[in-house]
């Protein structure tokens, strides 16, 4: 790697720990997320008001990996704070991906098991901008915590067996599926984080928002 190429990446960092970084949106970035469709110039939240994360987790096998997410910067370095701390507490994530992986598909995203941030998109059955579009919401391990209906209905088959929300601590998935009194929950709530989990007509046991 160039002294140059050093240089450029270095410009854009702003905070380095053991378990996490954070930067501001590099062009490569930016050109990650207009071919990947996850943000344009009509979304309600400029590059500039948007951090980049690397992440350390644990998998479901147990194994250390690296993750990517894209934040509204005022909560960038609380977020990495937060993950960090999953991580010393091993809670396990089956992956940490950024949407445009996806072509910003949050079904696809979702159907992969990904933990995902930032997304240009509308609130589900609505033209409201969803938490999503400004950084500002985070879906963790979705198959394992769904969002399930006023009806009980559940989109992804997949995630039909978690209906019932009970943990066998000898199966990594299960550990991932998020209770009321789970230190996950505890850890965003202590941040200020609001979880799906508590919402009264529907569950979005994945989702977190501020």
């Amino acid at each position: 790697m160039s002294k140059f190429i050093i240089f450029l990446a270095m410009s854009f960092l702003l905070f380095a720990g053991d378990n996490f970084f954070v930067a501001k949106i590099s062009p490569n970035i930016q050109e990650r997320m207009i071919q990947g469709k996850s943000w344009n110039k009509s979304c309600p939240v400029s590059l500039q008001d948007l951090r980049y994360l690397r992440l350390r987790y644990r998998d479901f096998q147990g194994k250390t990996q690296m993750g990517e997410m894209i934040v509204h910067k005022t909560l960038a370095f609380e977020v990495g704070q937060i993950f960090s701390a999953l991580y010393e507490n091993a809670y396990p994530i089956r992956k940490i991906q950024l949407v445009l992986e996806y072509q910003a598909n949050d079904w696809k995203s979702i159907e992969a098991g990904n933990t995902s941030a930032f997304n240009c998109r509308r609130a589900t059955g609505s033209q409201k901008w969803s938490k999503h579009a400004y950084g500002k919401a985070i879906d963790l391990n979705p198959i394992e915590n769904p969002y399930i209906s006023g009806t009980g209905y559940i989109a992804h088959k997949a995630s039909l067996k978690y209906k019932i929300r009970a943990h066998d601590n000898k199966l990594f998935a299960n550990k991932a599926m998020l209770l009321a009194n789970d230190k996950t929950v505890e850890i965003f709530k202590k941040y200020g984080w609001k979880w799906g989990g508590d919402w009264k007509k529907v569950k979005d046991y994945q989702h977190f928002s501020k």
